[in-house]
C-alpha cells in the first residue's frame, strides 16, 4: 500500500465531525476563538499569497540579502515562511520589522478582495446572539483582521478581543500566545472555550493552550492536512456547525 493511498483511507475512515460531535464542542464552548485567514474568509483569494511571497523574497535579493533564505524558503509560496526564516536569522532587527511591515500592507490590499468563508458571517453573528463570546488568534495583522471585520460589520461581534502578529515573531502559532492571551483576557477556562482552525499549527496551539479544536477545512487537501495532525474533529462546511449553533439556542 502507497503511501499515498493510506493518508486518502485513514481521511476517509473520519468523515465530518458528527452531529453529535458538534453538539458537544458547540455547547460547551462560551468563548470561541477563531483563526483569521480559513475559518472567516479567504485572505489571498484576490490578491494571491504567492505572489507576496515571491515580492518579499525579491526585495530582499534587491538588497543583497539573498543569502538570508535556503532555496526551499527562495521557493515558498508563503509569505510567513519568508518572515520566518529572516527571523531565526536575525531576531528583533530592523530588517524583520521592515519585512514585517511589508508583509502588512500586503495582507490590507490583499482584504479588499478577500473571500469571506461560506456561512461565516451568519455563524459569527448567531453564535454572538445566542451568548458566546468571540475573539480571533492569527498570525495575520491585527490590523488586516479590524479591517476585513470593519468592513463585513462584523468588527463588533468581536471587539475588542482580535490578537495576532506583532514584530515579536517568535509568538507566531504554532505558539499558543495569541490564544492565551484571548483567553486571560476574556477571563475564560481553557475547557470553555472552543478554537477553530483550518491548518496544523492551529491544532497545535490548541493543544499547547489545552482548548478544544474545531477544524475548517475547505478541501480535501486541508482537512487530510488536520488529519495527519492529529485533529478529530474537521468539517468541510460551516453551514453543519450552524446547525449545531442554532440547535443548542432553540429553547428547550
Amino acid at each position: 500500500m502507497t503511501p499515498d493511498t493510506t493518508h486518502t483511507e485513514a481521511v476517509a475512515a473520519h468523515p465530518d465531525a458528527e452531529p453529535d460531535d458538534l453538539t458537544a464542542l458547540v455547547e460547551r464552548a462560551r468563548v470561541v476563538v477563531w483563526d483569521f485567514d480559513g475559518p472567516i474568509c479567504r485572505l489571498f483569494a484576490g490578491h494571491k499569497a504567492e505572489g507576496v511571497a515571491r515580492d518579499l523574497v525579491s526585495w530582499l535579493e534587491g538588497r543583497g540579502l539573498h543569502s538570508l533564505l535556503d532555496e526551499a524558503e527562495r521557493e515558498s509560496l508563503d509569505p510567513h515562511v519568508v518572515l520566518r526564516a529572516v527571523n531565526r536569522r536575525h531576531p528583533g532587527s530592523d530588517l524583520v520589522a521592515e519585512l514585517e511591515e511589508r508583509l502588512t500592507q500586503e495582507e490590507l490590499r490583499a482584504s479588499a478582495s478577500a473571500m469571506p468563508t461560506a456561512y461565516a458571517d451568519v455563524l459569527i453573528h448567531t453564535w454572538a446572539e445566542i451568548g458566546a463570546r468571540l475573539a480571533v488568534a492569527t498570525n495575520n495583522s491585527p490590523r488586516v483582521v479590524r479591517t476585513y471585520l470593519t468592513g463585513r460589520r462584523l468588527l463588533h461581534r468581536f471587539q475588542p478581543h482580535i490578537y495576532g502578529r506583532t514584530q515579536d515573531l517568535q509568538y507566531l502559532k504554532p505558539h499558543p500566545h495569541y490564544l492565551n492571551r484571548a483567553l486571560s483576557a476574556m477571563g475564560a477556562a481553557p475547557g470553555s472555550a472552543l478554537f477553530i482552525g483550518d491548518t496544523p499549527t492551529d491544532w497545535q496551539a490548541a493543544g499547547e493552550a489545552g482548548v478544544p479544536f474545531l477544524g475548517y477545512a475547505r478541501d480535501e487537501h486541508k482537512e487530510k492536512q488536520l488529519r495527519r495532525a492529529g485533529a478529530d474533529h474537521v468539517v468541510t462546511n460551516l453551514h453543519d456547525v450552524l446547525r449545531a449553533v442554532r440547535a443548542a439556542g432553540s429553547p428547550g
